[in-house]
């Protein structure tokens, strides 16, 4: 197996962790799944940006799918006691990790289709 292929298939593994620790994390706190259902694919909305443009739509499309921000709703959801921050966390988190398990990388900013997973 060559290393690239290696590489790639543990960041597509890592997505379906992500994923999975997400819909766990989510069923534990006994949230709507609903709401889940209806909120999974919200950060797609951030492809909007491309309408300006593959350099602000990368820009848009990224800051929506880099886990830092859902990240931060968890840490605010835990330290306040702040349920719609990890409801919202969770979810959003559960979307990275789909996309990644998809093969759905960040953005750079030549075209949509230029990812840090590969070419989709």
């Amino acid at each position: 197996m060559k290393t690239a292929s290696l590489a790639k298939q543990l960041l597509h593994a890592e997505g379906l962790g992500l994923l999975l620790i997400a819909v766990l994390g989510y069923a534990w706190q006994g949230f709507a799944w609903w709401q889940f259902a209806l909120a999974l694919f919200a950060p797609d909305l951030a492809m909007l940006g491309y309408l300006w443009g593959p350099k602000v739509g990368s820009i848009c499309y990224n800051l929506a799918h880099v886990t830092l921000v859902p990240l931060s709703f968890l840490a605010l959801g835990v330290v306040n006691n702040w349920r719609v921050g990890l409801q919202i966390g969770l979810i959003w988190l559960a979307h990275i990790g789909l996309d990644r398990m998809l093969g759905y990388g960040l953005k750079y900013p030549t075209q949509f289709k230029d990812t840090h997973l590969g070419r989709v």
